[in-house]
């Protein structure tokens, strides 16, 4: 069993900072940190690992500059058996699509694999859009926002999808790609033992040349998504009081201004 686990680095959003000129997020001092989502992705990968396939590789690829290498080195001291950090000048400003297309290409490159994981989604941009177009470029089935994987074999895989209003059962043939949300498990910390390994591991750099990338399907030219306008939303506060002596009358015009701003 050779199981893929796409991560992304992002910026800290607790401490981003919003920069009205430029109408562009601040990145600058800004902690990096590996998606919070991905993480329950490499905890499931894991745990495939450990409950069913005890000779299975678990290998890390993440898309971004050579600073995305630490995000590596962290899944790594989680238990990840190898990473890849695909990083060239050429794929800065790639959208989720331009984005996709790399990543299957440095998975057809990899070679064989029979699943593929990633988080729901990443918090800088909230897309949920990576991991489906990866399935989509590599002809593969795949199930979103998993919440469970109810069982695995070396030909099929059958997993909890939530949904809206509940949840719905899917099996899938293997290989086969897989979102994942918080509800799937709990992320374990990296052990002592794991982040010693994960400092001196040496983590190879693909980059375009290496993968033969189509220059006009990634970074800026081949991303069809442009951001025209971003801004931070203006919030406007209004205290109402209601004094009436008549209890009920209050709670009356409560419920009439409430509906007024279509809160209920």
């Amino acid at each position: 069993m050779n199981i893929i686990v796409c991560v992304k680095q992002v910026p800290d959003t607790s401490q981003m900072k919003f920069d009205p000129e430029t109408k562009t997020i601040k990145r600058e001092g800004v902690e990096n940190i590996v998606n919070p989502f991905d993480l329950y992705a490499v905890e499931e990968a894991l745990r495939i690992k450990e409950k069913y396939f005890p000779q299975a590789t678990i290998t890390a690829i993440s898309m971004g500059p050579k600073q995305a290498e630490s995000a590596l080195r962290e899944v790594i001291s989680m238990g990840v058996d190898r990473a890849i950090l695909i990083s060239d000048k050429s794929f800065a400003a790639s959208d989720t699509l331009a984005t996709s297309y790399v990543l299957s290409e440095a998975i057809k490159k990899i070679g064989s694999f029979d699943l593929i994981l990633f988080g729901k989604m990443a918090i800088d941009g909230d897309t949920a859009q990576v991991g489906p177009e990866v399935a989509s470029l590599l002809d593969i089935p795949q199930i979103t926002f998993v919440r469970k994987i109810v069982e695995i074999k070396e030909d099929y895989l059958i997993a909890e999808r939530s949904m809206e209003d509940g949840y719905e059962t899917l099996k899938v043939k293997l290989p086969a790609a897989l979102t994942c949300i918080k509800e799937l498990n709990e992320p374990r910390l990296p052990s002592l033992r794991g982040k010693i390994r994960a400092k001196k591991e040496e983590i190879p750099v693909w980059d375009a040349n290496f993968l033969g990338i189509d220059l006009s399907k990634c970074g800026f030219k081949g991303s069809p998504t442009w951001v025209t306008k971003a801004f931070t939303p203006t919030i406007q506060k209004e205290n109402i009081i209601f004094s009436d002596d008549n209890q009920e009358k209050n709670v009356e015009n409560l419920i009439n201004e409430l509906k007024k701003k279509s809160i209920i």
